[in-house]
């Protein structure tokens, strides 16, 4: 087998204390933060000398991370924060949430933005995209039939 899991999904970010509240908001766990820099790193990247601010989060069932992180150096060179979502590259980060609508409540109080409308995919899931403060797209889904976990929203 060559892959064993998905380690992390990472996100680099404007304001790195403000995404770390948004996500714990969201129900992430700090795992860690760090300061990562110097010319080892940038091998790894092909970026260089370089000096980034890394947040590590954990989701409640300990299975899936979302790195964080805010450049110091070099410089962020592009912004894709308003890309639609038929986009190339990056979409969305989707999870898995108990009550969509107590989520989409707490999360606009830390700015988040409802992309298009709450919908109900067959009985089985609700689902929406959220835009985060700094401007990351978000799936929000809530499973509403017992048997949701084994049925792809995406056939």
């Amino acid at each position: 087998m060559a892959v064993k899991r998905m380690d992390n999904v990472g996100i680099v970010v404007e304001d790195l204390d403000a995404a770390v509240e948004f996500f714990i908001e969201l129900g992430l766990e700090l795992e860690g933060r760090a300061a990562i820099e110097g010319e080892w790193a940038g091998r790894v990247t092909g970026l260089g000398n370089q000096h980034v601010e890394v947040a590590m989060m954990r989701t409640p069932d300990g299975h899936s991370r979302l790195e964080l992180s805010r450049f110091i150096e070099p410089a962020v060179v592009a912004d894709h924060r308003n890309a639609p979502v038929n986009a190339l590259g990056y979409l969305r980060v989707m999870f898995a949430v108990d009550d969509i609508d107590d989520t989409l409540e707490r999360l606009r109080k830390r700015g988040a933005e409802l992309v298009g409308d709450v919908v109900d995919y067959q009985n089985v899931y609700r689902l929406c995209y959220i835009r985060s403060s700094e401007g990351i797209l978000i799936g929000l889904a809530e499973q509403l039939a017992p048997d949701a976990a084994r049925t792809d929203p995406m056939k």
